[in-house]
């Protein structure tokens, strides 16, 4: 069975969120299919929205996990974002940020030994 996603983040305006995400995940959203609504491809048929609906926002939640955890919250930082926390469980990590909106997004995978 092949596995994508496509996971959708609520939040009050698209057009900061698009601000904000574009420093978290370091670069443009990929497509915009209308002007409330903002793409970005993580990778072969994965990817990650915001959404504008003000009546959901603040209560998404997703984690991207990546070959090296703790290099690309390296790389988010000098974009400007830091993680307001950070767990491990085992040999895995997780760094958490959290958009204007409250929205938790993590970024995380396996630790180096």
């Amino acid at each position: 069975m092949a596995v994508g996603i496509f996971a959708g983040i609520p939040v009050r305006d698209c057009k900061s969120a698009v601000e904000w995400y574009t420093r978290l995940l370091g670069a443009g959203p990929s497509f915009r299919p209308h002007e409330a609504e903002a793409v970005w491809r993580l990778a072969e048929d994965r990817y990650v929205y915001v959404v504008e609906d003000a009546a959901r926002a603040g209560g998404g939640v997703c984690l991207i996990w990546v070959d090296d955890p703790e290099a690309e919250v390296d790389r988010i930082a000098v974009r400007g974002l830091r993680p307001v926390d950070r767990e491990q469980h085992g040999d895995v990590g997780k760094w958490v940020f959290r958009d204007p909106d409250g929205n938790e997004t993590g970024i995380g995978g396996e630790l180096a030994p």
